[in-house]
């Protein structure tokens, strides 16, 4: 698979990353059969959060890739802290503590990446840079990033932070790109042109930071997919259009239009589903023409000025 730079780090990617937040729904057949197929397809680069299944998705990936030293070597883990019942929580001592949980349900003694995962309101950039000098010292934690943080979020973190910050995870697709869409109504009167994210997207390509958007496949917050669902006829009926000039499946041309964006992203896949992971894996090696990604964004309800 084409891979990309994560960010300022040495590191080498996949373009497409590998969620593993619903790898729960899987009996241990199922799990080992679909990582087998990720690593089958080149999608070395894992996604995890300490939360996802209460911490099982770290031990049933663990245990499905049938962790040792040697497979270790053969993929990227990334994981993520800082979400607790009925809080968020960027203190020391939880960074910390979440790591050591990770490392040992994913059976490993290091994280390639980890990510702050929610702003936390009462966070000390002081603490998090603590816990960040902590953590590379000891070898546990070789990249630092973070998930759903603005412009000024990053800005007040990175004044204490000596780790380049290599990600930004957000939540990002064609019909859930308001980062896009305000861009391109800059100086207009109508609520597209509304900022809801300080142009973080222009700020993550300034600062080299690699964006993941999470949900590509998702409208709202988590109500469902865009794609084959009658809310949206016009934009499946471009995409469909689309994918049978590539002979390729509308997943594929849905993942495709992100890929093209030349902010260079890394979008998390969320599926279990092996073939649609293979959809996904396709949109690798397709490069849509700015005509199709502007139908496209235009079919899923999105306006030019």
């Amino acid at each position: 698979m084409r891979s990309i730079q994560l960010g300022k780090s040495d590191l080498q990617v996949p373009v497409i990353a590998v969620g593993c937040m619903r790898i729960t729904r899987l009996d241990k057949v199922a799990a080992e059969f679909f990582i087998q197929t990720a690593l089958d397809e080149g999608a070395t680069f894992f996604d995890h959060a300490d939360v996802y299944g209460g911490g099982r998705c770290e031990e049933i990936f663990a245990e499905a890739i049938h962790m040792n030293a040697d497979v270790r070597e053969k993929v990227v883990l990334q994981s993520k802290c800082g979400i607790r019942q009925g809080q968020f929580d960027f203190s020391r001592e939880h960074i910390l503590d979440a790591v050591e949980g990770s490392l040992k349900r994913l059976r490993t003694d290091y994280l390639d990446v980890l990510l702050l995962h929610r702003p936390d309101a009462l966070s000390e950039p002081e603490e998090v840079a603590e816990a960040f000098d902590r953590l590379q010292a000891s070898g546990k934690v070789r990249h630092f990033g973070v998930s759903n943080q603005n412009p000024m979020q990053i800005r007040l973190l990175q004044k204490f932070v000596r780790q380049p910050i290599v990600a930004n995870q957000l939540q990002l697709s064609v019909t859930n790109a308001t980062m896009i869409s305000s861009g391109l109504h800059v100086n207009m009167l109508d609520d597209t042109a509304v900022s809801r994210d300080g142009s973080v997207l222009d700020f993550c390509r300034l600062e080299d930071i690699t964006i993941q958007p999470w949900s590509p496949f998702q409208y709202g917050f988590f109500e469902g997919v865009f794609l084959d669902n009658p809310k949206f006829d016009g934009l499946n009926a471009k995409i469909r259009e689309i994918a049978a000039g590539y002979s390729v499946s509308n997943t594929t041309i849905a993942m495709a239009w992100l890929l093209r964006h030349p902010a260079r992203m890394q979008p998390v896949t969320g599926t279990m589903n092996t073939e649609r992971l293979k959809d996904c894996a396709k949109a690798a090696d397709i490069h849509l023409s700015r005509e199709e990604w502007y139908a496209i964004y235009r079919a899923a309800g999105n306006t030019l000025p």
